[in-house]
């Protein structure tokens, strides 16, 4: 995008790009958003000055994040709606302090906090002792979910269906690039995973057949122990800040009760 654009033409631009990743014609897009498809021309081509109510119709149907929306109403010349706090600010102490209890509430079990790229944001105590036993007792060099799962160096030496498990990851990162068409991270994130080797040429390209799977186990194997997990997705409802919008906790569970006895006998261990 080009910064020097003016903000009424600037807008236009955002809005052709968002509507293309999503797949709609002016004409849907302004049904769907209550407007006429001459207005909707008008707005893209920079020959009208969208209201803030109009940008928060068309940002409602294209289903845009909290940060999108912000881009969106700052391309237009206004002031962004939605804070954006870290974590330890004050006013997320609340959330923090539940953040905090739920990762503690899953020992002996691994739990994380991730954000929409799938840095590990917090992790509780589990999963560190769990990752270290898996690395044979170093620390990961990462701290990304998806560079855990495709670097040779890290976790995916020891994943036993790491091709179901990365291409379910890919396919999660896929769709977020092409959803978000202004996520340079996401892309470079991409770009950086497909570089790794053994990755089939065929994940390059997203599949738009492909089905997730209900549910989806995780099956990890050292030194002859085989250790597997399922787990749970928990997002925060309604967020009116652009960090938590951002945020989910994953929850393992283990899959057998073996799994379960061995992630016990981490805890006991000095």
């Amino acid at each position: 995008m080009n910064a020097n654009l003016a903000p009424i033409a600037h807008v236009g631009a955002l809005l052709r790009e968002w509507r293309s990743a999503r797949r709609l014609s002016q004409m849907d897009l302004a049904l769907d958003a209550g407007l006429s498809t001459r207005h909707l021309s008008c707005i893209e081509t920079g020959k009208a000055q969208p209201s803030r109510d109009i940008l928060a119709r068309l940002a409602d149907t294209l289903e845009m994040t909290l940060r999108d929306r912000n881009s969106l109403l700052v391309a237009a010349g206004y002031a962004p709606r939605y804070s954006e706090s870290a974590l330890a600010n004050p006013e997320l102490a609340p959330m923090r302090r539940a953040i905090e209890a739920m990762l503690k509430q899953q020992e002996p079990y691994p739990a994380f906090l991730m954000n929409r790229h799938w840095d590990i944001v917090m992790a509780n105590d589990a999963a560190v002792r769990m990752n270290r036993w898996l690395l044979g007792g170093r620390d990961s060099p990462h701290r990304n979910m998806l560079r855990h799962a495709f670097d040779p160096r890290d976790l995916r030496a020891v994943l036993v269906n790491w091709e179901e498990i990365a291409g379910s990851l890919l396919a999660h990162l896929h769709k977020l690039v092409a959803t978000a068409p202004n996520d340079g991270k996401a892309r470079a994130l991409l770009d950086e995973v497909l570089a790794y080797p053994g990755v089939p040429e065929k994940w390059r390209q997203r599949d738009l057949r492909a089905i997730p799977a209900p549910l989806l186990e995780t099956v990890f194997e050292r030194d002859g122990q085989r250790v597997a997990f399922f787990s749970t997705i928990t997002t925060f409802g309604t967020p009116r800040d652009v960090t938590l919008e951002e945020l989910h906790i994953e929850s393992c569970f283990p899959a057998d009760e073996a799994s379960a006895a061995f992630c016990r006998s981490l805890e006991s261990e000095p």
